[in-house]
């Protein structure tokens, strides 16, 4: 990829500025468009088909890389010196001629989301494109084309689509349609009962949940946040969620490392760049706490760091997984169009270039600051990230993307929020390893799995935090559960150290223990036990994680039986402050040599902490 030269006046932190936007998005979209369908409707990129198809693959990849099209060229005022929209102009004539036909062109019908429903996900990218770009692509299409398209669009508002993030597809399709005076009541029931929904799934902090349970990922950033948000910024009319992306983004932007790293945490996490999209998103819309030198440094830190890391091929496409392809990063329902997502990162090019976006001079992100810990009630996680590293680290006690019809049932887990613990710099470990940052009931030989996460607070006090919650141990094999088995769990934080305290309540006799520390090369960590464990080793996950091919873990163990309580101190690095735990009747204290300690009372938790002298 041929990129401008780097501005280190302007950039000293990345040496990015808006011209390396622009390069990025041209390239990725001149890579892309080597594999279209002589009619220009379908992109079929190589790779393995997703859950869905070839078919709906190549219009995925159509759709996302013309968004990356749509705001390279709206934010230049409607210059397209690479004849962007007239490539896109003929795909759409060509992929609505005969819709569901077998043929190299003709796009998918859109359906519930049970039956074939990801063209519904694709047609808000269509939709979002054409309504960005409407005075240079829509208004210049013969009548017949628009109808069609119009036609095609309009399956999203007439099927049933995921019970999450997904009703702001056909939300932001109406939207196109009223901007282009096609509003009828189709539409504005389609708006209205995503606005409706949305309301619901609020649950305060600036934060969503994805859906009626407890997902809280990088899915708010570019999907809550973001179609409610510039739906209303195209308008031209008050955001009225822009209050809630403003305060989203007061610890939003401690998801990035110093390095540029987003948090690896959640599904979807081959969009890589896209985490970004809801920091361009408030820097263009004025709903952001932060100044624009930051806002600059997160989004091109973020881009830079994937771009140096392989995301991109020699062939220039960007590969299904994180740094470079990674498999066990992948959902079923991702294809070789999907990573195009990332495209919502160019939402920033909506800022002209004489925008403090872009005039500003680069500042550093907040975890290059200063160490941070931040503790978020509603959706049940607690950020660590110390400056002199630049790490961030989430430790989960909140999010689990299990929905609440479905059974908690091991073979539904997911290392992506089921571990205690991510960071910016490690992945977990692929469910086929074993686990990192996990703490397992043993029994009869079969390790537990934790599914559903029921938080039980999280708080802080100046340089320390804390975060609780509790499961029910499930098991893959033999009965699924125990009766009375509970596991209630604390995380503490101080600096670099990571305090993990479980309560075990309930176990059969004969069961054992297991916690596990970070995913690193050997050395990289430190996992040690300081109440209740009776043995250590080391296990290995020799399929890596995004990050690493091959890893070690630290993992403790012990014998159980009825309730008993266990700690030990993790620390991702090499560096510890020597706290020390001793138990109570009810609980844990633990105490730093300088005289700082935390007590841990359970039932109900309650956790405190100050200096003894």
């Amino acid at each position: 990829m041929k990129l401008p030269a780097e501005d280190r006046a302007l950039s000293p932190h990345t040496g990015y500025t808006r011209d390396h936007w622009i390069a990025v998005a041209d390239s990725l979209l001149a890579a892309a468009w080597r594999w279209a369908t002589p009619g220009g409707a379908r992109l079929d990129l190589p790779g393995p088909p997703s859950g869905s198809g070839v078919r709906s693959d190549g219009l995925e990849g159509f759709a996302r890389t013309f968004l990356a099209a749509a705001f390279r060229v709206a934010g230049e005022a409607g210059k397209d010196p690479h004849g962007w929209l007239e490539r896109y102009a003929r795909g759409l004539d060509a992929g609505t001629r005969s819709p569901g036909r077998d043929d190299a062109e003709s796009w998918p019908v859109i359906h519930d989301h049970d039956v074939a429903g990801q063209p519904m996900v694709e047609s808000a990218s269509v939709a979002l494109g054409l309504r960005l770009t409407r005075p240079w692509l829509w208004d210049h299409l013969a009548p017949a084309v628009r109808d069609r398209v119009e036609e095609w669009l309009r399956g999203a508002l007439r099927h049933v689509p995921a019970p999450n993030n997904w009703y702001l597809f056909p939300f932001t399709v109406a939207g196109f349609l009223a901007s282009a005076g096609r509003a009828d009541a189709e539409t504005e029931r389609a708006r209205d009962r995503a606005l409706e929904l949305l309301e619901g799934w609020y649950r305060g902090d600036g934060w969503y949940a994805d859906g009626d349970g407890r997902a809280f990922d990088h899915y708010n950033g570019w999907a809550l946040h973001l179609y409610p948000v510039l739906d209303a910024h195209l308008a031209g009319k008050p955001a009225p969620f822009g209050a809630r992306l403003r305060e989203h983004l007061e610890s939003f932007a401690s998801w990035f490392g110093g390095d540029g790293a987003p948090l690896h945490f959640g599904r979807s996490l081959t969009y890589r760049f896209a985490a970004a999209s809801a920091v361009g998103l408030g820097a263009v819309t004025g709903d952001t706490p932060l100044r624009p030198g930051v806002s600059r440094r997160l989004l091109s830190g973020t881009l830079r760091y994937f771009l140096d890391r392989g995301a991109v091929g020699e062939d220039g496409l960007l590969s299904l997984g994180w740094h470079g392809p990674h498999a066990p990063t992948v959902q079923y329902y991702s294809g070789p169009g999907s990573p195009y997502w990332a495209s919502k990162a160019f939402v920033c090019l909506l800022a002209p270039p004489d925008h403090p976006l872009w005039t500003s001079i680069e500042e550093p992100a907040p975890s290059e600051t200063a160490d941070t810990v931040l503790a978020l009630p509603e959706p049940g996680l607690l950020l660590q990230s110390t400056r002199d590293d630049g790490v961030v680290r989430l430790h989960n006690h909140g999010s689990d993307h299990v929905r609440p019809h479905e059974a908690e049932s091991a073979a539904g887990q997911d290392p992506h929020y089921g571990r205690f613990a991510y960071s910016t710099r490690t992945g977990p470990t692929a469910r086929d390893n074993p686990a990192d940052n996990h703490f397992a009931v043993v029994v009869s030989g079969v390790r537990s799995v934790r599914r559903r996460i029921h938080p039980l607070g999280a708080g802080q006090d100046g340089g320390w935090g804390w975060a609780g919650s509790w499961h029910r141990p499930v098991f893959g094999s033999g009965p699924p559960t125990v009766p009375g088995l509970r596991v209630e769990s604390v995380t503490v934080v101080r600096g670099r150290d990571e305090l993990r305290v479980h309560r075990v309540l309930g176990a059969p006799p004969g069961a054992t223990v297991e916690q596990t520390g970070w995913a690193t090369a050997p050395g990289e960590a430190v996992l040690r036990p300081l109440a209740g464990w009776t043995g250590k080793d080391e296990v290995r996950a020799p399929h890596g994680t995004a990050f690493v091919p091959w890893v070690s873990l630290a993992r403790l163990t012990g014998e159980v039986h009825g309730t008993a309580i266990f700690a030990a101190l993790a620390v991702l690095g090499t560096e510890i402050g020597e706290p020390a735990a001793s138990v109570t009747g009810e609980g844990v204290e633990i105490g730093w040599p300088d005289g700082f300690a935390v007590r841990i009372r359970f039932g109900p938790l309650r956790v405190g902490g100050a200096f003894e002298h």
